[in-house]
């Protein structure tokens, strides 16, 4: 064989082997963002079904699944160190004690985003059982605005003209979906619980601005450290479920005493925690495997989706013309702020 022919072999064994990288990569890619509307949808759907669902007995505690959503992460991330570790039980004991229970200090900055983080989760029920599920997503995604302001605070990071523009595109667009319809405004009069659509909005507009700071202050963490996200994960569970458990006993105590923690669970209920545990760790797939904007494209076809489950199978959604107007613009906003925005930011929680 010619020195030609081992060339030319070389070059196309080289070119297949790139070809299927690329495939590779691709499909890790896009089954990454499937994943995301899949997770983000079923997550906003299920749990606005299960705090609405009239079923027999004691509706289960909105703080007791967060307790058991805080649970599974931790338990989730431990299996993913001992994976990263070739499954050895000594050195993932080593890195348990030299990262976690060595460090105090390092462990107690993350005392701060996780109070924050439980905060959030549990607003996000509250959220969910006085909105719908539309209005709710599109609502929830001023965190991009809260996100964005943190950033710029706190890791003195430029924003560029197309970002600012989306930002304002944003606020408009979730005013417009907030705007009261006649029919909307008749229906709150005639409600016994008038004040149900103002704690929902307010809910979500506080949870989008624990959400920007703790995931600001979450990823400052992690770029100053070395360690890795799922040990950051786990010192960050760890006191997410000291908090969570506390709140659970201040604020549901009494019915945990008397019907204890899991009252009311059902199959419904454990899909929300499950989903709700899983969620983290999706955003960081997507992160890692794609970029920003079709990040976007997950989340606006997650809203479209979102719209139309809740229009047709939950019935507890009207659309007005004025909410597909504000609707477009925050979907448009979504994609025109991740335009610039090429440079993937650390993964953090959801």
């Amino acid at each position: 064989m010619s020195g030609q022919e081992v060339s030319c072999n070389f070059l196309v064994r080289n070119f297949k082997t790139r070809l299927q990288a690329g495939m590779a990569s691709s499909r890790l890619k896009y089954l990454s963002l499937g994943v995301l509307v899949f997770q983000t949808t079923s997550l906003v759907l299920i749990m606005r079904y299960s705090r609405t669902l009239q079923a027999d007995g004691p509706r289960y505690l909105a703080s007791s699944a967060v307790v058991v959503a805080e649970v599974m992460k931790i338990v989730i991330c431990l299996m993913l160190v001992f994976k990263d570790h070739s499954y050895s039980v000594r050195a993932f004991n080593s890195v348990i004690r030299q990262e976690i229970v060595y460090k105090p200090m390092e462990t107690l900055k993350l005392a701060i985003p996780s109070g924050i983080y439980t905060l959030q989760n549990n607003l996000l029920y509250v959220a969910l059982s006085n909105l719908d599920a539309a209005t709710y997503q599109l609502t929830y995604q001023l965190k991009i605005l809260t996100t964005a302001l943190f950033s710029v605070l706190m890791l003195r990071r430029r924003l560029g003209i197309y970002q600012w523009l989306s930002l304002l595109i944003l606020m408009t667009g979730v005013a417009l979906v907030q705007w009261p319809s006649e029919s909307s405004v008749v229906a709150e009069k005639a409600s016994t619980s008038t004040g149900s659509q103002f704690v929902g909005v307010m809910a979500v507009l506080v949870a989008c601005c624990s959400s920007g700071f703790a995931g600001v202050y979450f990823e400052k963490i992690l770029k100053e450290s070395k360690q890795s996200v799922w040990i950051r994960n786990i010192q960050l569970g760890m006191f997410c479920l000291v908090f969570s458990f506390v709140g659970m006993l201040s604020f549901d105590g009494d019915k945990v005493m008397e019907l204890g923690m899991f009252q009311g669970y059902n199959a419904v209920t454990c899909t929300v925690v499950t989903l709700q545990a899983l969620g983290g760790l999706v955003i960081a797939a997507v992160i890692k495997y794609a970029d920003n904007i079709l990040k976007g494209f997950a989340t606006s076809l997650s809203i479209i989706v979102s719209t139309l489950i809740s229009y047709f199978w939950l019935q507890d959604f009207d659309p007005t013309s004025i909410f597909f107007v504000g609707a477009a613009l925050v979907i448009g906003a979504t994609f025109l702020y991740g335009y610039e925005g090429k440079k993937p930011a650390n993964p953090s929680r959801a």
